[in-house]
């Protein structure tokens, strides 16, 4: 496999080598796509999780248990105003 890199990768790799963090250019590469496959497998961890949570608040709001925003933000405000006079 050939691949094509910037002028400014190519100069980070070499780097990066010349710096003795890495004993070659392919050892960098295999580092870094080891990185990107660990990071796309926490991202859609996260993607899922997040369509988990999304998917409970949609059965719920088809069970009909919504509170309206407007309430909800009075009630928000409401708490936040009366923690600001117990510590003041």
């Amino acid at each position: 496999m050939n691949v094509s890199l910037t002028p400014d990768l190519e100069a980070f790799i070499h780097d990066m080598v010349k710096s003795g963090g890495y004993a070659s250019a392919s050892e960098v590469v295999r580092d870094a796509l080891r990185r990107l496959v660990h990071d796309d497998s926490l991202r859609q961890m996260e993607l899922k999780r997040l369509r988990a949570e999304i998917q409970v608040g949609l059965d719920q709001a088809d069970r009909g248990e919504v509170v309206d925003g407007e309430d909800a933000m009075t009630a928000l405000i409401g708490g936040i105003a009366n923690m600001g006079r117990q510590s003041g």
